[in-house]
């Protein structure tokens, strides 16, 4: 016999596919969902349901953009610094360094990090891309702005790798950021000093 009604372990087993959110945290999601307002409910239900519809992708960046858009902004906007490109992983990395204040440059989302145990190979970022951008764009500097973890560093390693015959400063965030910690996480002064204190390789 079933201790709880369908729709509400349907729910928890769907909040529990979000990467990060155990059992016990879906179950707590799904009762405070149960319990807030139907409206609440379906606000939610339809903000999820336009997500994938409204939100499109930058074909120069990777960044994310609001679907119609052609240009992420951040690129197409004249008084960026588009001959500065920092290289971060995932699209929520750009908030984090925006959030600084401190960079006036333009980003290069790969898709990922490099993870052989996650399935992850070089054929899955945007590399490639990237490299069309450092020469159509005569870029100076790459901001190697992967997350200070193994595959973030094994990241930067390949794309350093891939970049001794281009004639481009390669920089790193400097250890401002402690290992292990994903620039999503990063306090604002952290990633300011990070900015500022970034390396050549």
């Amino acid at each position: 016999m079933a201790v709880l009604p369908s729709a509400l372990t349907d729910l928890i087993e769907a909040l529990g596919l979000i990467s990060g959110v155990g059992p016990r945290t879906a179950e707590r999601y799904a009762f405070h969902i149960l319990k807030s307002s139907p409206a609440k409910a379906d606000r939610l239900a339809a903000k999820l349901t336009k997500l994938h519809k409204d939100i499109a992708t930058c074909p120069v960046t990777f960044a994310l953009v609001e679907s119609g858009q052609q240009i992420s902004p951040l690129y197409s906007n004249p008084n960026r610094d588009k001959q500065t490109v920092a290289v971060v992983e995932d699209a929520l990395d750009i908030v984090a360094l925006e959030n600084t204040g401190n960079f006036n440059g333009t980003y290069h989302v790969l898709g990922g990090a490099l993870s052989p145990i996650d399935g992850v190979g070089p054929e899955h970022l945007h590399v490639p891309e990237l490299i069309k951008r450092i020469q159509s764009d005569n870029v100076k500097e790459i901001i190697l702005a992967t997350n200070a973890s193994v595959e973030g560093e094994s990241t930067a390693l390949y794309i350093k790798s891939k970049l001794t015959e281009v004639n481009v400063s390669l920089t790193r965030l400097a250890r401002g950021i402690s290992a292990g910690t994903d620039l999503e996480y990063a306090d604002q002064i952290t990633l300011s000093r990070a900015l500022e204190g970034r390396q050549s390789l």
